[in-house]
């Protein structure tokens, strides 16, 4: 064999080391693409859209699991489960008399629920990212009732605004007081 032969199938390998290099990089982040859009459900693309860019919203999403992984998520026990759940009912007839105080006292409870399930709270943007690991499917409903509350406050809200508030801050409730809800 040449010493030309020999160089040419050198670079034959290595342009082809490359190349399975190069596939197994993109094949890798599709397969992350695709973990992170099941993970996160329609926060995903609500975090690509405002990122304007897949990779820097899928380092943010990537960032939000490491953030996640510092809390301890626990389950509520039964007895507080059925407690919660007590008081959402209260809430809600509260509604009728004065849906303000309603909407607040909802979002009281939720933050007593993420508490005890050993959420952040506190931060509300540090809370919305650490939740959204686990709740991407109604993540954003939280932060529409949250800023309903926050208009409410400012009497800024009607009475339908704050009857929708009440529904999309049982949707994140639902999911805190569940049984069976994962804690990853």
């Amino acid at each position: 064999m040449t010493a030309e032969n020999q160089t040419t199938i050198i670079v034959i390998a290595v342009v082809v080391i490359l190349a399975i290099v190069l596939i197994a990089l993109v094949v890798g982040a599709r397969r992350r693409s695709a973990q992170l859009r099941d993970r996160f459900g329609p926060e995903y693309q609500r975090t690509v859209d405002t990122a304007g860019d897949q990779r820097k919203a899928e380092a943010d999403l990537a960032s939000r699991e490491r953030e996640r992984q510092k809390f301890q998520i626990r389950p509520l026990p039964a007895g507080l489960r059925e407690q919660y759940l007590t008081q959402w009912n209260a809430v809600q007839a509260r509604f009728v008399d004065d849906p303000a105080q309603a909407l607040s006292d909802a979002d009281d409870l939720v933050q007593q629920a993420m508490e005890a399930r050993g959420y952040p709270v506190g931060d509300f943007t540090r809370q919305t990212a650490v939740l959204s690991v686990d709740y991407g499917d109604v993540i954003n409903n939280y932060r529409q009732a949250h800023g309903i509350m926050l208009s409410s406050k400012n009497g800024a809200a009607s009475t339908e605004d704050l009857r929708r508030g009440m529904v999309l801050y049982r949707s994140l409730f639902d999911g805190l007081v569940e049984a069976d809800r994962a804690s990853t």
